[in-house]
């Protein structure tokens, strides 16, 4: 019988650990820090009812975008809902009748 060696050889990989040599003061993390903080979204007034919304999106509560309705949001309320809703945005339609520009015979009456 031959004795035979087998030679088994195993590569560790070994990586080392980034440790600081140094504390990290309070303020100067913060100092990196100071960009990371969240943003209040810049909102529009929506033309049709004057509801704060997101601009270049449909408007939720009237379902308007650039003048044209693109969502009826009617459709998916109940009755009684449906019927409050239609009396909120009845007086800023009539709102919009009143701003419409005088013309010369108007304005030379008053």
């Amino acid at each position: 019988m031959q004795n035979k060696i087998i030679s088994v050889t195993i590569n560790y990989c070994i990586t080392t650990m980034a440790v600081p040599k140094q504390k990290h003061t309070k303020s100067r993390r913060n100092k990196r820090r100071m960009h990371l903080f969240a943003k209040a979204p810049t909102l529009t007034l929506c033309p049709k009812c004057k509801k704060p919304v997101l601009p270049h999106t449909v408007c939720w509560n009237c379902g308007y975008y650039k003048g044209v309705e693109v969502i009826d949001v009617l459709k998916k309320l109940t009755k009684k809902e449906r019927k409050k809703r239609e009396k909120e945005m009845k007086p800023k339609e009539k709102g919009e009748d009143k701003a419409k520009p005088l013309t010369m015979e108007e304005l030379s009456k008053k």
